[in-house]
């Protein structure tokens, strides 16, 4: 993790799940990641509608240029990129592991910006639909070099991490 976003985003998840593989989702209390939440969203499991965004914080639909509840998230990817995503959603959600990547954006005028992903579970609740959060976090500070993302922004992963329930960043 090397964007402090991410790294306290993390930190706040890793805390509240305590011994758990996961925390519920009733756990996490905006007010206490307050200066994250634009970087912060949510997703509905569904792999049909591609994991649709259930909240977005601002700066996420400002980085796309527009509201993103109800759009689908693997839609942002491109298509060779994609199937991925998908899979690291799947094992996120299923295995009750957290994911970090970087992911490269192309704006439309074809500037590449450069941002972090974390990709965090909830625990299942009975009779509730499974759900994930995460944050991204561009590692570029000149909000002009992001100004023309649009909800059809191709990115690609890299470097995917997968950190398994036990790993802990207070080692």
């Amino acid at each position: 993790m090397k964007h402090p976003s991410t790294r306290e985003f993390f930190a706040y998840w890793d805390e509240k799940r305590g011994g758990a593989r996961a925390p519920d989702r009733s756990e996490i209390e905006p007010g206490a990641v307050r200066e994250l939440l634009g970087d912060i969203f949510v997703l509905a499991y569904d792999v049909a509608s591609g994991y649709p965004f259930r909240v977005a914080g601002t700066r996420v639909c400002a980085l796309l240029g527009c509201d993103l509840k109800d759009r689908s998230f693997s839609a942002l990817f491109t298509s060779d990129t994609r199937r991925e995503i998908e899979d690291i959603i799947a094992v996120v959600s299923e295995e009750l592991l957290a994911a970090v990547a970087g992911i490269t954006a192309t704006a439309q005028d074809g500037s590449q910006a450069h941002l972090e992903l974390l990709l965090l579970p909830f625990n299942a609740r009975a009779h509730a639909p499974l759900s994930l959060t995460g944050l991204l976090a561009p590692f570029e500070s000149d909000p002009s070099l992001l100004r023309d993302f649009k909800s059809s922004f191709p990115a690609r992963c890299a470097n995917w991490r997968l950190h398994a329930a036990s790993w802990s960043m207070k080692a």
